[in-house]
């Protein structure tokens, strides 16, 4: 299978699905006249897709609430998924298209940046010279201002979810034992289905370089219908490095259709700290697009709910915080 990752559009690697997440698929059809109409977004776009992108901005909206509720730290968007337009698919696809045009496709961010709510004047003031949230992605982290903007940063944060409910996925809190495969470490068989936070092998880099530069903490906080999980990056890494963690890999439909294998590793939640849980579910809403053709597609729109930041992501914050105080480097928060 040839890796087109490295020319997939920015628009399509953000809405890329796990073929495991896509409920209809063409299996065995590898080529005929009307599957690509039906999976081709730029002509149709599919219901997995619209779906996948209402979750998205459903969850890391949910998650920037739990944050702001807490009254003591507050979230910003910064990455280009975090930015980007979260009322029309169509403006969505357009941003991702200028930023395209400007070069800037391929530039990973982490979607939030925590800060103190002492903080909140001067971030609005650095944003608003810097022409609003939407024009974070286009302005280079050496401007003056962004460096202002990144300067108070408690954490950033690298947003992931999943359409499930973790407390109900059969292996959710399962014992870890000894895996011959992980040379005895400790995990759980090859087809547990269990809460993981996912994180990209692609991503790892360039989220490495990019906490190394800004001496900021990237934290993955990954989002399930009913229950959220966090673990520092570093911690991540960690896990990876010494083979805790496997490599699984996948296999991902773009929007655009193409179809790539992506090296991901999916860490348990055994690992993580409890990021929050969902007090108030969000309401399932019917929704559809008609495209230029008049062809309708349907697809389901997530509205409302309430998620609540858990004791321990405040502690987080609090630690990171006071490292953020006292200069330490971002190695030294792993959480």
């Amino acid at each position: 299978m040839p890796n087109v990752l490295a020319t997939l559009h920015p628009f399509e690697r953000s809405l890329s699905v796990s073929m495991e997440d896509i409920s209809m698929t063409l299996q065995s059809i590898s080529s005929i006249p009307w599957a690509d109409f039906l999976l081709n977004p730029r002509r149709l776009r599919g219901s997995d897709f619209l779906m996948r992108w209402s979750q998205g901005v459903w969850s890391e909206k949910l998650l920037t609430q739990s944050v702001n509720a807490t009254g003591r730290y507050f979230a910003l968007p910064y990455g280009p998924s975090g930015t980007a337009p979260a009322n029309d698919v169509q403006a969505f696809e357009q941003y991702f298209e200028q930023l395209e045009k400007a070069g800037l496709g391929r530039v990973k961010r982490p979607d939030l940046l925590i800060y103190r709510v002492e903080e909140k004047g001067n971030v609005e003031s650095a944003v608003e010279r810097l022409g609003g949230i939407s024009k974070l992605p286009f302005t280079p982290e050496d401007n003056k201002n962004m460096k202002n903007l990144l300067a108070t940063a408690v954490i950033a944060v690298e947003c992931e979810n999943s359409l499930w409910r973790a407390k109900q996925m059969p292996d959710y809190c399962s014992e870890l034992k000894p895996q011959k495969r992980l040379n005895q470490r400790l995990g759980l068989k090859k087809t547990a289905v269990v809460p993981t936070i996912i994180i990209k092998n692609e991503d790892r880099k360039p989220l490495g370089d990019w906490q190394m530069n800004t001496n900021i903490p990237i934290h993955i906080w990954h989002a399930f219908f009913d229950k959220a999980y966090g673990i520092s990056f570093d911690k991540a890494n960690r896990l990876i490095n010494e083979g805790s963690i496997e490599p699984t890999k996948q296999v991902f439909q773009a929007p655009g259709g193409a179809i790539t294998e992506k090296i991901i590793y999916k860490i348990y939640h055994h690992y993580a700290y409890p990021l929050g849980k969902t007090v108030e579910e969000p309401t399932l809403v019917a929704k559809s697009i008609t495209d230029k053709n008049g062809h309708i597609l349907p697809y389901v729109h997530f509205e409302g709910g309430k998620f609540e930041l858990s004791n321990e992501a405040l502690q987080v914050l609090e630690i990171s915080q006071r490292q953020h105080e006292t200069n330490l480097p971002p190695e030294a928060s792993e959480g």
